[in-house]
């Protein structure tokens, strides 16, 4: 028995392969040209190596310089002004009247009278009150009497001595009765004249009774009154009344002794009184006591103000300001600059290698902002204007604003700059 088959269907032709041609060999490199590579592999890494070792010794650079930098001080500098200003010197006087004189009596008894109130114009000689004395009345009707005695007795002792001298050719008195009779003459003439002078001083005493004014002027003080009792002679306790001559006045005012030097005697003064505020008086420097008080340190001086038309009164308070003369221009610098410490007062100055140089100084003024020197700087020196905390000698500083070292600028120049 056969099995049939399916019939096998026909495979696909298929090309025979064709054998290709064997790989060709890589090129071959030299030697020399992997060397040439190498080295050059190598310089470019130790170009790179080196390039970053300076950029972060650079950076490192860069940073200290900037750590020391903002570690240093930045300061500004100013040099110190000469101002050629006119100096004042502003100071409280009292004014008081140009004659003033207190009136005491002279006797003493009780007021009988007075006729002249406080405020009230007076002239020389002008009787103002009247003094009742009955003691004295009655010690000069005493003197006088005795006087009139004593007068009697010296013409009846002349009268005896021309008698006796008629009978000296006689024989009838002697010479020494002669001499006794002259000698008791001279004796009763000085009695005579010693009463007559006791009787003109009570008589003088008496004249004292009227209270008459010295000179012309205000009554500015009346202590006393009708009945009063007034004792005489004493000049203790107040005067009866005081009299002022306003028509002009002194001002006395107290300055500090740095001061005298520079106000000379003629100068003149502006005064302000809170009683007239818009209003200057002009007064002149007569006088100057030459000499400081101990316990102020002042000296007195005295100006005279004239005050013809009465406006201003004695005992008042004034703002006197007066002119001061200076020889040179004084070196003012502002008053931020001014260090104090257990050093005394000092300023910092910056030298030419910007270095730190405290100078010790004395004020002359203090003007508010700015210090007026007397002492201590010169016009070249660089003052720090603000220095800061901490600060000392030698300190290294960076100069941020201000004038560079070298020759400051005369008064003139900065007149001529500023037009």
């Amino acid at each position: 028995m056969s099995i049939d088959h399916p019939p096998r269907e026909p495979e696909p032709f298929a090309p025979e392969p064709i054998a290709s041609e064997p790989d060709a060999p890589p090129p071959r490199v030299s030697r020399r040209k992997l060397g040439i590579a190498g080295v050059i592999g190598l310089v470019v890494a130790g170009v790179v190596v080196v390039t970053g070792i300076m950029a972060r010794e650079k950076s490192s650079a860069e940073l200290r310089d900037w750590t020391d930098a903002q570690a240093m001080p930045s300061v500004a500098v100013a040099l110190p002004d000469a101002k050629l200003l006119k100096a004042t010197l502003d100071l409280p006087g009292r004014l008081e009247a140009y004659y003033r004189a207190p009136i005491f009596a002279r006797v003493s008894g009780y007021l009988k009278s007075w006729s002249a109130d406080i405020g009230a114009k007076v002239k020389a000689g002008q009787v103002i009150a009247e003094i009742e004395a009955p003691d004295l009345d009655q010690q000069l009707l005493q003197a006088r009497a005795d006087l009139a005695s004593q007068q009697a007795s010296a013409r009846l002792s002349e009268a005896t001595l021309n008698r006796r001298k008629t009978l000296v050719a006689s024989n009838f008195v002697s010479a020494q009765e002669i001499d006794e009779r002259t000698a008791d003459l001279a004796n009763k003439k000085a009695a005579v004249n010693s009463g007559q002078a006791n009787v003109e001083r009570l008589e003088a005493l008496a004249g004292y009774k009227n209270i008459t004014v010295p000179f012309d002027g205000v009554i500015t003080e009346r202590n006393t009154d009708v009945g009063a009792l007034i004792s005489g002679g004493a000049g203790t306790g107040p005067a009866m009344f005081v009299v002022s001559d306003i028509k002009k006045l002194r001002v006395y005012v107290n300055v500090p002794q740095s001061y005298v030097p520079a106000i000379k005697i003629g100068a003149k003064a502006a005064l302000t009184l809170p009683d007239y505020p818009n209003r200057t008086f002009t007064a002149t420097l007569e006088a100057s006591s030459q000499a400081v008080d101990v316990g102020s340190g002042t000296t007195r001086m005295q100006l005279a103000l004239d005050n013809a038309g009465g406006e201003l009164m004695p005992g008042g308070y004034a703002n006197v300001r007066l002119n001061l003369s200076r020889d040179g221009a004084p070196l003012h610098i502002p008053a931020s600059a001014l260090v104090f410490g257990a050093a005394g007062l000092r300023v910092a100055t910056v030298g030419a290698d910007d270095r730190v140089l405290f100078k010790q100084v004395k004020i002359a003024r203090d003007l508010g902002r700015d210090i007026e020197l007397a002492a201590g700087v010169a016009a070249d020196d660089r003052i720090i204007t603000a220095p800061p905390d901490g600060i000392s000698d030698g300190d290294a500083v960076r100069v941020v604003s201000g004038p560079k070292p070298g020759k400051p600028a005369t008064a003139s120049e900065k007149q001529d700059s500023k037009g």
